[in-house]
């Protein structure tokens, strides 16, 4: 299926609109360092370390036919990782922390403490078809395009990519079992990206007002 990645600028948007939103600090983890939603949804406080700024991703939170609402394990063996948390992600996880704290405290007996980062008000999971919902409001009360939660993690990518990260650490953010993998699905943005640098060097060679007389700079390409 065809993805639409945000751009920069949407993502700017995107991150302003969170802000304001319960669920900040998930919508920031998943643009900031692209979790698929059943990780972002199985996440326990215990697989965060917000003061060395880093998260265990283990499990997966699915509603299945048979079992309801299920904690699996992750995609494939390469999706269980630690990775190395945004320090504004580190910043809003502290405030949702506080935020749920208060929560406890209103719900009262109501309150069943499941450990997850993301839930309802009483600490109930969050059901991925509800996440869905709650999404598509957001982006239309911000006045964003209509894209899938998937999309957030297909921007994380990209967005990397145009900032020149290498695709080895792009895999191990993303959990993708190779590198095949990040290769293929984002083989048009490399394409894209080559067709820029062609451009930009072609502008160079095109360049009629160098001095003759400058002695050419010498460049050791790896």
């Amino acid at each position: 299926m065809r993805f639409r990645p945000l751009t920069a600028a949407e993502a700017r948007r995107f991150l302003d609109a969170a802000r304001a939103d319960r669920l900040h600090a998930l919508y920031e983890l998943a643009l900031r360092a692209g979790l698929r939603k059943g990780e972002l949804l199985g996440l326990h406080w215990e697989d965060l370390d917000l003061r060395t700024g880093t998260a265990s991703v283990q499990r997966s939170l699915q509603r299945t036919r048979t079992g309801g609402l299920t904690h699996l394990p992750t995609k494939t063996r390469a999706s269980e990782r630690r990775i190395a948390l945004p320090t504004e992600c580190v910043r809003s996880l502290k405030e949702h922390k506080e935020r749920q704290a208060k929560e406890r405290e209103a719900a009262g007996s109501a309150w069943q403490d499941s450990g997850l980062v993301f839930t309802t008000p009483a600490c109930r999971p969050l059901d991925p078809a509800n996440l869905t919902r709650r999404f598509r409001s957001f982006l239309n009360r911000a006045g964003l395009r209509r894209i899938r939660f998937h999309d957030l993690r297909h921007s994380t990518a990209t967005l990397l990519l145009e900032q020149g990260v290498d695709l080895v650490v792009i895999r191990e953010l993303l959990g993708h079992a190779h590198i095949g993998v990040t290769a293929g699905v984002y083989a048009h943005v490399r394409l894209r990206l080559q067709r820029q640098a062609i451009a930009t060097l072609g502008d160079a060679l095109d360049a009629t007002d160098d001095d003759p007389g400058d002695p050419a700079t010498t460049a050791v390409v790896r």
